[in-house]
């Protein structure tokens, strides 16, 4: 399901910057300068890949979907799939897992399901499922900061365009007559810098790390639901336990 607020948040903030310079008084072409948008993309994305990884990156750009396609976390299903596996656990066995285990769709949950078929122990599935569930929140998270320090870094190079532009205009001094709008193209890069870190980079960083806490949560929700389990308690009061989840 496409997420209408992030689209609007984004169309908002752009409308805001355009109606307010217009307000005013500049023309909307003063907005559009290419060699500007070229030093800060160019440079905020080359600063990016210089501090990440091909895998890191990768996966920055496949959590980019989740701003507007946020992945669905069932924490309602989720609750029922548990007190489903509780009952089948009561009445026959944690063997009577094995075929729930097979036909689950989630890894995590299937992994949790089968480690309680193997008869392990409580404290060894916590600690089994914990580990997968750390290395991918912290996986994801990785990802997540790469927006973060591309917003520190678009700020920056904005100046530096702007730098670059005052150095051609000074170049100009014998013609005054184009000094002012000289300068004032030459700021375009800054606007471009600090628009673009505050009004999306950082915002992105921000709702994939939203993301990833809601799929934490859901995780941590099957883990005490699968100890719970192993640990032989009724039906009833996990689901009150897990009913905790819920917001």
């Amino acid at each position: 399901m496409i997420d209408v607020l992030s689209i609007l948040g984004i169309f908002l903030g752009v409308l805001a910057v355009i109606l307010g310079n217009l307000f005013e008084g500049g023309h909307l072409s003063a907005l559009f300068n290419l060699p500007a948008a070229l030093i800060v993309l160019g440079g905020t994305i080359g600063a990016a890949a210089l501090q990440t990884s091909v895998d890191n990156l990768k996966r920055s750009i496949s959590l980019l979907v989740w701003v507007f396609v946020p992945p669905v976390v069932p924490f309602d299903k989720g609750i029922q799939k548990v007190v489903l596996w509780a009952n089948a656990a009561r009445r026959d066995g944690l063997l009577g897992l094995e075929t729930m285990a097979e036909q689950e769709e989630d890894h995590f949950a299937q992994k949790g399901l089968q480690l309680l078929v193997d008869g392990s122990e409580p404290e060894m599935i916590r600690s089994m499922m914990e580990v997968e569930l750390i290395v991918r929140e912290q996986r994801d998270l990785d990802a997540a900061r790469l927006f973060e320090s591309m917003g520190g870094y678009a700020p920056t190079i904005g100046i530096l365009g702007a730098v670059m532009g005052l150095i051609h205009v000074m170049g100009n001094l014998a013609n005054p007559a184009e000094l002012g709008s000289g300068i004032a193209v030459a700021f375009v890069a800054t606007i471009y810098g600090v628009a673009f870190a505050n009004l999306f980079l950082l915002p992105v960083a921000g709702k994939i790390k939203s993301n990833i806490r809601e799929q934490s949560n859901y995780r941590e929700l099957i883990i005490e639901g699968i100890i719970a389990i192993a640990e032989g308690e009724n039906p009833r009061a996990i689901q009150l336990k897990l009913d905790g989840f819920l917001r």
